[in-house]
Parts: structure tokens; sequence; C-alpha cells
């Protein structure tokens, strides 16, 4: 199972704006600590705005910051905002599957149950928790914000 890198940019930015919390913070912070494009922060960060999760201010000195406290913000219904449907095999859409073997297959069974799986490991995580190292993350991030050390590529 992979998530796209959607998912991780937006889970990041959610992560940096917990850590700064109740600063605002700029779509330029994540990019720099990150190592990301400034124009996928930029649209990410105004879909999380639309979808509550991030108050967004516009213009000079804009920025944003978390909408709600982090321990309200579940990763998991942050992962189905940016994945949509997790369709691992085309039998789980109904609407464009041409398996012949639909409803009698256990390896689709098998499939469905791990990503519900998956996914109530995602419900039973808060953004509260993947920022609850605050120290340990902050002083890992210190030195990429200061200039000292350029941040890891993420690729994808």
């Amino acid at each position: 199972m992979k998530l796209t890198a959607y998912s991780n940019y937006a889970l990041r930015s959610l992560q940096l704006a917990a850590l700064k919390a109740p600063d605002r913070i700029k779509v330029d912070d994540v990019v720099k600590v990150h190592g990301l494009a400034r124009p996928h922060i930029v649209k990410i960060v105004h879909e999380l705005g639309l979808a509550g999760y991030l108050e967004t201010i516009r213009g000079r000195g804009g920025g944003f910051r978390l909408a709600r406290p982090a321990d309200e913000i579940i990763i998991g219904d942050v992962v189905r905002m940016t994945e949509g449907p997790l369709e691992l095999v085309e039998c789980f859409n109904p609407a464009k599957n041409t398996c012949p073997l639909i409803g009698i297959c256990r390896l689709s069974r098998a499939l469905q149950t791990a990503t519900k799986a998956f996914m109530a490991v995602l419900d039973d995580l808060t953004l509260a928790d993947i920022a609850s190292n605050k120290g340990e993350l902050l002083a890992r991030i210190a030195p990429i914000e200061e200039g000292i050390v350029a941040p890891m590529r993420m690729t994808q």
C-alpha cells in the first residue's frame, strides 16, 4: 500500500503547523524544511484550508495555522480527503471492474480487509500524535530552517 506524494505533503504541512502552533507559518517554511516544490504546497495548503484543517491568511504577512486543535485532526480523515477511495485493485470499484471473479475472489476480500486495517490504524492516529515528539522534530529541522543544512529531497 502506498500513499500519493500529495497525501505525504499534506501530512507534512499539517505536522509542521502543529509543531509551530499556535504561530502562523508560511508555505515557504514547508518548502524549505521538506525540500518540496512550492506550487504543490500552495495547492495543498489551499485545499486543507477549504477542508477546515488550516486557517489560511492571504497577502503580505500571510501564512497558515491549524484551524482546530491537533488532537481533533484524525490522520485517517486527512488521508481519505487527499487520496479519495483507496482502490488497491480494479475490483474495489464496481464501475470500473472487469474481473469475472468478483464476489468469489479471496484475494479481493483479503485486500479489502488489509485496506480496512490500514485505515483503522490511521483512524486511531491524530495530528497531535505525529507531532508529540515536538522537541526532537524541532531540533532536527532547526539546522534546515537556519540554512545550515540542506533538506533531504523527497522523491516522487
